[in-house]
């Protein structure tokens, strides 16, 4: 099991998601819950959060790519998504962590 983390800023991640046509209070519920989270927050926690605010898996998978997760870590982060979804258990299959600057 992996444990790494990914950093990426504020200003960033707000643009990777206007690409993605997230709306103003979606970026700021997200960014809400992450200051929550005193910026670290789960890899799969992350991706669920994504998903709640409308982004279709092929999306979730390329902002993860942009953070700088491989396809390995991003896959695990997917499968711990459906596996936390199913089990409701979290950070079983795959540990990383989003460090948000």
């Amino acid at each position: 099991m992996a444990k790494d983390t990914f950093t990426i800023s504020r200003q960033e991640l707000r643009r990777i998601l206007t690409i993605y046509k997230v709306d103003e209070s979606s970026m700021a519920k997200l960014f809400s819950d992450m200051e929550k989270a005193h910026r670290h927050i789960n890899a799969i926690a992350f991706a669920g959060m994504l998903e709640k605010i409308n982004l279709k898996r092929d999306a979730i998978v390329n902002v993860l790519r942009r953070i700088g997760m491989d396809d390995v870590a991003i896959n695990d982060t997917i499968i711990g998504m459906e596996e936390q979804k199913l089990l409701a258990e979290s950070g079983k299959v795959f540990e990383a962590t989003i460090s948000f600057s």
